[in-house]
């Protein structure tokens, strides 16, 4: 067993020394299948207001926008069209591809 560091000093490095690196968990898949992840969004206001001018049920019709538009171009195993990350730009937007 290691003796405690009778050195102020020496007790702040050995409290502050680096840790060996590990990996990151994997991350975990849904509990259950089809459920909703909460994430954070940035939406312009203009866009937010348009959802939430209806009332409650807001975040539901922007998912049913979303997963609208994604059915509509080819996602959910439609094939591999995603867009490497360092080609992503506001011109990637209009669907054209």
């Amino acid at each position: 067993m290691a003796r405690r560091p009778t050195d102020p000093r020496d007790a702040a490095e050995a409290a502050f020394k680096p840790k060996t690196p590990t990996a990151p968990p994997a991350p975990k898949p849904a509990a259950i299948p089809g459920a909703r992840e909460q994430v954070t969004l940035r939406l312009d206001q203009d866009v937010l207001l348009y959802f939430q001018d209806d009332g409650a049920g807001w975040q539901d019709r922007i998912n049913a926008a979303l997963r609208d538009y994604v059915q509509t171009h080819g996602g959910f195993g439609g094939g591999d069209r995603s867009i490497p990350v360092d080609q992503l730009s506001g011109a990637n937007d209009d669907g054209a591809g």
